[in-house]
């Protein structure tokens, strides 16, 4: 099992928006490194959903429903998408402060490379900031 975290603009695209949905195909991502990371993701791989801008918070868990494909919104190059099916908002969404005030968190790309919008986060990086949100999962 890895673990992921994904940001969006939550007035582009929220994790209410995904949760209506129920899966939904993450797409659009133009940056090399975050490609990767989405061609990384396994089925079943548990997910933070980050509102990026504005909210500046983790707001829920989602899951890999389905491994890395061509991205249909590229008009050209070699991009990816993935589906992702929302599990659970967190009880109380943790914020980019309170994250970056963690010493448990200070090696979260989140943290380190702020720009990034598909990233690797480890274990223990997840369930702290589970623990934060008062979710159990």
């Amino acid at each position: 099992m890895n673990y992921w975290l994904v940001k969006s603009e939550p007035d582009e695209y929220g994790f209410p928006d995904l949760q209506a949905e129920g899966t939904g195909r993450w797409d659009g991502v133009r940056n090399y490194a975050a490609r990767n990371h989405l061609r990384s993701m396994r089925v079943g791989d548990l997910v933070l959903f980050y509102h990026s801008r504005k909210g500046l918070e983790v707001a829920g868990i989602c899951k890999v429903a389905r491994e890395a494909y061509p991205d249909p919104t590229a008009e050209k190059g070699d991009w990816s998408a993935v589906d992702l099916t929302a599990v659970q908002p967190l009880q109380q969404p943790v914020s980019l402060k309170d994250i970056k005030a963690n010493p448990k968190l200070q090696e979260m790309p989140l943290v380190r490379m702020g720009r990034l919008s598909v990233m690797p986060v480890v274990e223990a990086e997840f369930r702290e900031i589970l623990q934060m949100g008062e979710t159990e999962f």
